[in-house]
C-alpha cells in the first residue's frame, strides 16, 4: 500500500501528481533513457536489472523490454543477473556493465578509483557509452528507490 496516498497497486505514474513539475520531469528523464539511450539493448537490460535486484523494487524487476527478443533479451539474462560475474551467457562488455551498475550501487567511490575497472571498461565502452550507461544507472537507482520506498506499483508489470 503506498506511503503517499491511495493509488492502486499497478499504477506506478499516479503518485507523480503530487509533484507535477517534478514528476513531469522524472518522466521526461525516464522516457529519454529508454527512448535515447545508444547502450545495446542486452547491455542497457542487464544493468537495469542488477540495479532492480539491488533496489529490490519488484516493478523494476518486472519490466521487460517489447524489443527485447529481436536483440536476443531473453529471460535467462534476467534470471542469472546476480551471477554477472560467472554465468557463461554474458559477454565481456555486458560484465562490465553489470559490474558499473552493482559497484555504482555499492561502492561508487572504490568505482571512481578503480583503475583497472576503467582500463577494462575502455576495451568495450567509449566515453559516450560510459556516460549513458552512468545515467541510465542513476535513473534507475534513483526511481526504484522511490517506487520501493513509497511501496509504488509493486504490481505494476510495465513492458517498454
Amino acid at each position: 500500500m503506498s506511503r503517499i496516498g491511495d493509488f492502486a497497486d499497478d499504477d506506478v505514474t499516479a503518485f507523480a501528481v503530487r509533484s507535477p513539475d517534478l514528476g513531469s520531469a522524472m518522466a521526461n528523464f525516464t522516457q529519454a533513457v529508454y527512448a535515447k539511450g545508444r547502450l545495446p539493448l542486452r547491455v542497457r537490460e542487464l544493468a537495469r536489472i542488477v540495479i532492480a535486484d539491488s533496489n529490490e523494487c519488484v516493478v523494476c524487476l518486472n519490466t521487460r523490454d517489447s524489443d527485447g527478443a529481436a536483440a536476443g533479451v531473453d529471460e535467462d539474462l534476467y534470471t542469472h543477473a546476480s551471477e554477472w560475474r560467472t554465468w557463461p551467457g554474458y559477454s565481456p562488455a555486458e560484465r562490465i556493465a553489470a559490474e558499473f551498475a552493482h559497484r555504482f550501487v555499492t561502492d561508487h567511490t572504490g568505482l571512481r578509483d578503480d583503475e583497472d575497472f576503467w582500463q577494462r571498461a575502455g576495451e568495450h565502452f567509449d566515453g559516450d557509452l560510459i556516460t549513458d550507461l552512468a545515467i541510465s544507472c542513476a535513473m534507475w537507482l534513483g526511481m526504484g528507490r522511490v517506487l520501493r520506498t513509497l511501496d509504488i506499483g509493486q504490481s505494476c508489470k510495465i513492458t517498454l
